[in-house]
């Protein structure tokens, strides 16, 4: 079997340093959607290095190193195609604001692979601290199709119940053509988000955009809409990537402010009669 799961945990965990600059994280906004109206105040929190605040969700790509779905596709134990990959989800948790540039440890492990019958999940944990202390914990979710079945352990549910009622708040994002194009610049190269010929092998009509260019866009929405624009109270992210997004759709993002400092969020394709996108999504916050 590609996936020797009992391998996989029992690795040693992977310890690099990772650096980031003031243009590494305006290349991150950009390719998020920031910027737009350029001029706009708000915005420029997002583009200007002399007012630069970090969105924490830069954190995915912080150190333009591989992204995690890659990176956990070459530890030990797992041996699997790219084009049968996807990535079935993200947590992240934020242990202080990200600072605009820096130097930092992160520490790469496999935390679990769960067996979901036709299909396997590799939890991969990256936990990144610099000189101060913890600064963040990622977990991405990689779903390998057709590598089940061995009978090990399923995992937890990540099914949350939809929120009660109607919105709060729902705003719209249009996503560029390019925008795949440009947010590939961070770091994820995967040929799925840019090359016809390998979306078609992987199953797609066309190229399809990063989903973690859905998560950026869519807790830079919850943050500008609902948190008054500071990046800081930003605690934790989590979602379950439920669909693809096409360079060019609209993102309907649904959000709910529910108790507890959390708020709900619901992301559909508006040209695909809300076909879903991004579900079981909370933000907590301060």
């Amino acid at each position: 079997m590609p996936i020797d799961a009992a391998k996989a945990l029992a690795a040693e965990p992977r310890t690099g340093e990772i650096s980031w600059t003031t243009k590494d994280v305006q290349l991150y906004h950009l390719g998020i959607g920031a910027g737009i109206p350029a001029t706009d105040p708000g915005e420029l929190r997002y583009t200007l290095e002399s007012r630069l605040h970090v969105l924490p969700s830069f954190a995915t790509v912080a150190g333009a190193g591989a992204p995690g779905v890659i990176r956990g596709l070459s530890m030990p134990g797992v041996e699997v195609e790219l084009a049968r990959v996807l990535h079935g989800g993200q947590t992240l948790e934020i242990h202080r604001p990200i600072p605009a540039e820096g130097t930092a440890t992160a520490t790469n492990r496999l935390a679990a692979v769960y067996d979901k019958g036709k299909a396997a999940v590799l939890v991969l944990r990256t936990e990144v601290a610099d000189a101060d202390g913890p600064l963040w914990t990622n977990d991405a979710q990689i779903f390998v199709r057709g590598e089940g079945g061995w009978g090990g352990d399923r995992g937890p549910s990540t099914r949350l119940d939809p929120p009660a009622g109607e919105p709060d708040r729902t705003v719209e994002r249009a996503i560029r053509e390019d925008q795949a194009l440009l947010y590939r610049l961070s770091g994820d190269w995967n040929p799925l988000h840019a090359d016809p010929d390998f979306a078609k092998r992987a199953g797609f009509d066309r190229p399809i955009l990063h989903g973690l260019c859905t998560y950026g866009i869519t807790l830079k929405a919850v943050v500008d809409t609902l948190l008054d624009g500071d990046v800081s109270r930003v605690r934790s992210y989590t979602t379950r990537f439920a669909g693809v997004v096409f360079p060019g759709e609209t993102l309907r993002i649904r959000m709910w402010q529910g108790e507890g400092n959390v708020v709900r969020v619901a992301v559909s394709a508006v040209e695909r009669e809300d076909a879903p996108v991004l579900a079981d999504t909370t933000v907590q916050h301060s």
